[in-house]
């Protein structure tokens, strides 16, 4: 849906350089070539469906040349969605193309259907985003393909391999207990043993931590969380190079996988305040992680920018900075734990993150181990830090548990 595109020079309308770009700067410029924009600032929204062709030759014609960039048939994507698509490729260096779907979930299946088959290995880390697992676990299974949890901490990579094992996904930080794992060390065992290696990286976005120059071959996007940033979008999208392209938009277009020009849209507008979004939550989600460490009903705080979380050397090595997720254990039992989320009040109660608002979610992370029991004394709260001032959310936090000790 997205490959990358030369920017050739333009007579002032869009946008190109010949001159490398830092992060904030791409994220404001990718993907809004004039051919795309056309004389407007951003992609404008093509509602469409049906192309009408002035010949049956040129319909003809137009079923051998389709290709991204050449409207074709609606759910083939036009330039509104191309816009987007070509800007998220444009964010990780070595990228070939994009291809965007309707969720993150989504995302991670069609990642997956496009490089496994019946009888094959997929390899899983044990702190993986429940969804993944659930997909691995139910469809996977159904279709022959066998899934082995492992240790994300583990060093140990050479014997996690075998001969039937054709993928390996990863998730880093994980988004419950935020274990960080050495993607460049799996991603070296993974080729010796010609493995795909297929990386979760909504956490921290392109922005904080390009994937495919640290060894990675697909670099999957909940979309819905930072990229849309305003809690009112679902979409997914799968970064690669050119060896896996092919097969991964063939699977899309076979599955048959779209989004709307409308959620296209607000995800690309989304997407050019994703520098100052991120900078802000990475500096109040340390701020908010830091004063929990003081609390004395907090035992552990996980946010990979501490030094005590699981990963944090390797986090300082090749991630830029944090987003603001996070976890803690509150020392009470879950009825407590309960007590102390229904106490607060600029926190949402709610799955997913990444939009301007802040979410609290009570997690069970021991229902979702296999390889590593997690046996933590404790109940597992995950914070997602938004947009508002750090003074008022750390004044809600002390006053619910103030309250939740009374409870």
């Amino acid at each position: 849906m997205g490959p990358r595109r030369e920017h050739p020079k333009s007579a002032g309308c869009g946008l190109s350089s010949d001159k490398p770009q830092k992060p904030s700067t791409k994220i404001v410029t990718a993907g809004r070539r004039e051919a795309l924009t056309g004389p407007v600032v951003n992609a404008p929204i093509w509602r469409a469906s049906t192309h009408l062709y002035p010949n049956v030759a040129a319909l003809e014609a137009g079923k051998t040349s389709n290709e991204d960039g050449r409207f074709f048939y609606g759910r083939r994507g036009s330039p509104t969605q191309w816009s987007l698509a070509e800007a998220l490729t444009e964010m990780e260096p070595g990228a070939h193309g994009t291809m965007l779907y309707p969720s993150g979930v989504a995302a991670i299946a069609c990642a997956l259907l496009s490089v496994l088959k019946a009888g094959d290995i997929l390899l899983m880390t044990d702190n993986a985003y429940d969804p993944s697992r659930s997909l691995a676990d139910g469809f996977l299974k159904r279709f022959g393909v066998e899934t082995r949890y492992f240790d994300p901490l583990t060093t140990d990579y050479d014997t996690l391999f075998c001969d039937r094992t054709k993928a390996i996904l990863l998730e880093s930080p994980g988004s419950l207990t935020f274990e960080v794992q050495d993607i460049p060390a799996i991603c070296a065992a993974a080729k010796k043993n010609n493995v795909v290696t297929v990386l979760d990286n909504t956490w921290a976005t392109s922005y904080f931590h390009t994937a495919l120059d640290k060894g990675i071959d697909m670099a999957i996007l909940s979309c819905t969380k930072y990229i849309v940033g305003h809690s009112d979008v679902m979409m997914g999208s799968v970064t690669t190079h050119a060896k896996y392209w092919t097969r991964l938009r063939q699977t899309a277009q076979q599955l048959g996988q779209t989004v709307s020009p409308d959620d296209a849209y607000l995800a690309s507008r989304g997407l050019r305040t994703l520098s100052v979004r991120m900078k802000a939550h990475a500096a109040s989600a340390l701020q908010v992680a830091r004063w929990l460490q003081t609390q004395p009903d907090v035992a552990n705080v996980f946010h990979p920018a501490l030094p005590e979380c699981p990963g944090h050397e390797i986090w300082k090595r090749d991630f830029t900075g944090a987003s603001g997720l996070f976890s803690f254990i509150h020392k009470g039992d879950a009825a407590t734990a309960a007590a102390f989320v229904d106490a607060l009040g600029l926190f949402g109660i709610g799955y997913s993150w990444g939009g301007f608002e802040s979410l609290a979610l009570p997690v069970q992370p021991e229902k979702y181990r296999s390889a590593v029991a997690w046996e933590k004394d404790g109940t597992l709260i995950r914070l997602q830090i938004g947009l508002e001032n750090t003074d008022d959310l750390i004044a809600d936090l002390e006053a619910a548990f103030v309250k939740a000790r009374r409870a």
